[in-house]
């Protein structure tokens, strides 16, 4: 996630994906989140732009299964 949020979409995807092979499986996760697996694959491609509502419901998906917790936290800017 920080990676999306720090503007570099790509390297969100592709730790994403990696994530997924190393654990639940696009099969697994895509009947899960109620995603086509084909869809599911493409959207963490290199090319693949995920709607917010799939990038959700994987991410809720593998905080499930996977224990994996999300947070966004405000960064405290020096004065």
């Amino acid at each position: 996630m920080e990676a999306f949020t720090a503007g570099e979409p790509d390297t969100g995807k592709a730790l994403i994906r990696d994530y997924i092979n190393a654990t639940v499986g696009f099969e697994q996760l895509a009947e899960a989140a109620s995603i086509d697996p084909k869809n599911l694959m493409r959207m963490f491609g290199p090319r693949g732009n995920p709607r917010l509502v799939n990038l959700s419901a994987v991410l809720r998906e593998l905080n499930r299964r996977e224990a994996v917790d999300f947070r966004v936290e405000a960064e405290r800017l020096a004065s």
